[in-house]
């Protein structure tokens, strides 16, 4: 009788308290919502890009309603260059730095996307550009080793695209 007693006493305790797992979820979820960082306004943006020099437009898409923000960016296409005159070993070390140099430029802000094309014809790549400036853009691409050995050279031009949209 002692032993059922004893039973029942520790079943009501254990009734009574709150679930413990159950408190220890809520904190879970409370310490692991994450706030979205309040989003810069177009008029914001516009406003610091211009600031910092950039060429903008930006027009209101009829389907959607949006205002659509257009930059300036560069495209550099990379096209063979004179001297291709390198053995294999200085060629794939050349080819360690333009990668170096690629990475280094996105890393910095300074490119926002490069890659070579598929073929095998004069223009090897291109690295799109997001500067103010095309004497920038062209500053940063003769950085490039694969450049400066004359393996490459580089044609920029002036292009335009939307503002925050990604390709797919």
């Amino acid at each position: 009788m002692k032993n059922k007693i004893t039973l029942l006493c520790l079943l009501a305790v254990l009734l009574s308290c709150d679930n413990p797992k159950e408190e220890e979820n809520t904190f879970v979820e409370k310490e692991t919502q994450i706030t979205e960082p309040e989003k810069e306004s177009v008029a914001q943006l516009k406003e610091k890009l211009t600031s910092d020099g950039y060429q903008i437009f930006d027009y209101v898409d009829e389907k959607t309603g949006d205002t659509v923000l257009m930059q300036q960016y560069f495209i550099a296409f990379l096209k063979r260059g004179t001297n291709r005159s390198q053995n294999k070993a200085e060629a794939d070390s050349l080819q360690k730095l333009h990668l170096a140099h690629l990475g280094s430029m996105y890393e910095q802000g300074f490119a926002d996307i490069s890659g070579p094309f598929g073929d095998d014809g004069d223009i090897r790549g291109i690295t799109i550009y997001n500067v103010p400036t095309q004497k920038m853009a062209d500053s940063l691409a003769n950085m490039d080793p694969m450049v400066q050995a004359g393996r490459l050279a580089i044609e920029i031009h002036p292009w335009w695209a939307a503002k925050g949209f990604s390709l797919r």
